[in-house]
């Protein structure tokens, strides 16, 4: 079975999907691996390092795709529609392919895909559970994302993160308000904790205070109730406009005492909430900052420009998005950990198996023999039900 790994074509992606450290444990497992030449260098991963842990370095993108039985790429079309589209003559009908594919996006992209006759899989759609913990690659970024707003926002705010006691006497420490306490807000709560700020953090979820006070962050609790909070899978669930209404409103006063917030609190396939509005922006304290992980569907600020850092009020607003890949060694390391597991999964005896009957396999698969076939994707876009679920049985 012959994995192949082309170097990633989105503008400012550094990320590559494999890195050399994972080659020997793929090839005891029956895989060979050919990478793109130059595909791991922004990483910090050259050539040299790939060939002497036995990968074959092939000169072109075609000659991956050519070789490949199975293509892994961080950002597939679907999540790349910058350039992403010009892969799609390369795919061939059975290849498999793994990576971020954007599932709950563009429809007529995902008919696209589709078409190539390719069994894709989707990483965005890995069930949260024990089982899959190695493979939950959305995990893998969350963390490097809310390591880095941290960083982001120290580097950019007027003060220091830290309590400081001093000659020129006592500096106290800065605020940060974490909203949404997914993997990322609990990542960032952690990073500035260990700066020295003082933190607080809300999510609608109750269930997450815990965690929230285990890394030194005080939980803000409003007088509010989320109906069905979280779905199956942990995600927060969107609510009416009604509970996001009543939420700005308490949570006003919270963000005009911080000199930061980083906001986290996205619904998967759904337009972010507004959190923070123009009115509480106005609220804070010139130098403040905001920083966006929420940016990419809209923010959680009504203000953010994604993709962009401006200034309001003297409040800096970053709507950066895809910061995993400014820390492309370590995250490129993770995400290159979580797929060889996804991949030892799904492939058994040379064979790319799609056993629907396993639930890793099911809820990621999303294209298969020209048709789209995840049932929640359908789901979604309001597809009528297949004729036989799935369509999708045995092994290629």
């Amino acid at each position: 079975m012959i994995v192949g790994v082309p170097g990633e074509s989105f503008p400012g992606e550094r990320r590559v999907a494999l890195v050399p450290v994972v080659i020997p444990g793929l090839a005891k497992a029956g895989f060979e691996v050919v990478v793109e030449a130059g595909a791991g260098v922004e990483a910090g991963y050259p050539d040299a390092e790939y060939a002497a842990k036995g990968a074959k370095i092939l000169r072109t993108r075609a000659e991956v795709f050519g070789a490949a039985d199975i293509v892994v790429q961080v950002l597939c079309y679907g999540s790349n529609d910058r350039t992403g589209k010009a892969d799609l003559p390369l795919m061939r009908r059975g290849q498999g392919l793994i990576g971020y594919l954007r599932p709950l996006g563009s429809l007529e992209t995902l008919r696209e895909i589709a078409a190539t006759g390719v069994t894709s899989f989707s990483i965005e759609l890995m069930p949260r559970t024990t089982r899959a913990q190695s493979m939950d690659a959305l995990s893998s970024m969350g963390t490097i994302c809310g390591y880095k707003a941290v960083l982001i926002a120290a580097d950019t705010v007027p003060k220091i993160f830290p309590m400081l006691t001093t000659a020129a006497g006592t500096i106290t420490p800065a605020r940060v308000l974490v909203i949404g306490a997914g993997v990322a807000g609990l990542q960032a709560i952690a990073t500035a904790r260990r700066l020295g700020a003082v933190v607080s953090a809300y999510d609608l979820r109750p269930a997450v205070k815990e965690q929230v006070q285990s890394l030194g962050g005080r939980f803000v609790e409003l007088p509010l109730e989320a109906k069905d909070a979280q779905d199956t899978s942990g995600y927060a669930k969107a609510q009416d406009e009604d509970f996001y209404r009543r939420q700005r409103e308490l949570l006003g006063q919270v963000i005009a005492q911080s000199d930061v917030v980083i906001t986290a609190a996205v619904v998967p396939g759904k337009k972010s909430p507004v959190l923070v509005t123009r009115d509480m922006v106005a609220r804070m304290a010139p130098g403040s900052v905001i920083v966006d992980l929420a940016s990419e569907r809209g923010g959680n600020c009504e203000l953010t420009v994604p993709e962009e850092r401006i200034v309001s009020g003297g409040v800096t607003i970053i709507g950066s998005i895809n910061l995993a890949t400014s820390v492309p060694f370590h995250a490129s390391q993770m995400y290159s950990r979580n797929l060889a597991a996804f991949l030892i999964h799904l492939v058994k005896d040379g064979k790319l198996l799609i056993n629907l009957e396993d639930e890793i396999t099911r809820t990621t698969l999303l294209t298969h023999e020209g048709e789209i076939v995840n049932d929640r994707v359908r789901e979604f876009f309001s597809l009528p039900a297949l004729a036989v679920p799935s369509q999708a049985g045995g092994s290629r």
